[in-house]
């Protein structure tokens, strides 16, 4: 079972606008609007970049934002003003799915490595997922590469497998894989995108999690 990261198991909206902000206005760039920052949440850095400036392909003005990017939101990490808490029953969710023995846990998110041990360390998730995907090593979502490597990783066969994201690049990544999806309506894909899409549900709360994978999954 694999999960997204931000807009699914974090609330990261506001850090994630301060630093696009910081990092636009440090290159002398108009701001993106918030829409349209939390409209490229789970794409790969470089790839989102490209999105907002416009632009086809990745150039050198989007590593350079990236960068800029990464630097903002570094600074912001340490700010009491700007956090990544869970969003609530997240772990309540994680705790039931983790004292499961049918069950392997894995993470795969646009963020780095650098950010997804960061949110391990903030909320003392370490030791729960058996695989960690992340931007570094793979293409950006909604490419099935980083759900290949896990399923890989862990030794399960995709119609063993699904994952929980709350946006249309998590839900194709799935399709593209040949695996579930699970959207969540809390995150920043609005729920009709993630249906049509090919989200096989949507959930509207975690409690409706354990249900929802009893209708998917013959345990």
């Amino acid at each position: 079972m694999l999960f997204d990261v931000d807009g699914t198991l974090i609330d990261s909206q506001h850090m994630i606008t301060a630093a696009m902000g910081r990092a636009f206005a440090a290159r002398g760039r108009p701001v993106p609007s918030r829409a349209d920052t939390l409209g490229v949440v789970g794409l790969s850095l470089d790839v989102a970049m490209a999105r907002l400036l416009g632009r086809p392909e990745i150039d050198d003005d989007a590593r350079d934002l990236s960068a800029a990017y990464k630097d903002a939101f570094f600074d912001l990490r340490t700010s009491s003003d700007h956090q990544e808490p869970l969003y609530p029953g997240a772990r309540e969710a994680l705790d039931a799915l983790s004292a499961r023995d049918d069950v392997i846990l894995g993470l795969a998110t646009g963020k780095s490595m650098r950010g997804v041990r960061a949110i391990l360390d903030l909320h003392g998730l370490h030791g729960r997922f058996a695989t960690l995907q992340t931007a570094d090593g793979n293409p950006s979502k909604p490419h099935p590469g980083m759900i290949h490597v896990a399923l890989a990783e862990t030794g399960v066969t995709p119609d063993r497998a699904v994952i929980v994201g709350d946006t249309t690049y998590d839900v194709e990544m799935a399709g593209a894989a040949g695996i579930a999806a699970i959207g969540v309506s809390w995150g920043y894909h609005a729920e009709a995108a993630l249906t049509r899409a090919g989200a096989a549900a949507v959930l509207p709360h975690w409690d409706r999690l354990m249900p929802t994978l009893d209708d998917l999954f013959d345990w």
